[in-house]
């Protein structure tokens, strides 16, 4: 498949919203995402097969030295390709490019093969408070 990526690409609420559902397994919400990342975001990453988005990362961050990867999503019939690779490549550039220090990403066990493997991050010691 060939990929394009994009810093602070294009995207539409109902595509992301779509790709979102997919990742997580629900219903397809009906969330304002552009607003909410050109809002809280250093920037995005979005990965096109042609028109198609088939992959998102959102990048967090707290104005200054840490930037957060949130939500790495790639589209099902669209993974297994080094796609989810590319957009944190992306998105590691950017941030050091921003002048960011750190980038950090919290995840589920099944994905850490995914980024200490693929992407090259190191396991840390971290605190969670679960808030809900």
């Amino acid at each position: 498949m060939d990929v394009a990526y994009a810093w602070r690409g294009a995207f539409t609420d109902p595509d992301l919203n779509a790709l979102h559902a997919e990742g997580f397994v629900h219903p397809a919400l009906d969330v304002g995402w552009k607003d909410q990342v050109e809002r809280h975001s250093l920037g995005w990453v979005c990965a096109y097969a042609g028109q198609r988005l088939v992959g998102f990362v959102n990048v967090a961050w707290d104005g200054g030295v840490h930037a957060f990867v949130v939500d790495t999503l790639v589209a099902a019939d669209a993974r297994r390709q080094g796609i989810g690779t590319g957009l944190i490549e992306v998105a590691t550039g950017e941030a050091r490019a921003a002048g960011c220090e750190w980038l950090h990403v919290d995840f589920e066990g099944d994905l850490r093969a995914f980024y200490f493997e693929a992407c090259g991050f190191a396991s840390t010691p971290a605190g969670l408070i679960a808030l809900r």
